[in-house]
């Protein structure tokens, strides 16, 4: 079971701050799609290219698609702006 956390507007579209998915490894396309399946304004959220991904409290590199596996953390986290 993987963890994911929705920060900002993403947990509004989500409806959850965090959630929890059964299944072994995945991708993280894989898992993206996933989430969206049933949800395609989180599913559009999720795609965005300003989301950030984090895995296991690492950034993720726009364009890269690491393995989930269980256990793992993932935060989608929206642009953030500060003043």
């Amino acid at each position: 079971m993987a963890r994911v956390l929705f920060f900002g507007r993403l947990r509004d579209v989500a409806g959850a701050s965090e959630i929890h998915v059964e299944g072994g490894a995945e991708r993280l396309s894989a898992l993206r799609a996933k989430l969206g399946l049933d949800n395609e304004n989180l599913a559009q959220a999720l795609n965005a290219p300003s989301v950030r991904v984090a895995l296991n409290q690492k950034l993720i590199i726009s364009g890269d698609d690491p393995l989930v596996q269980s256990g793992d953390e993932i935060a989608f986290m929206p642009p953030v702006s500060g003043g």
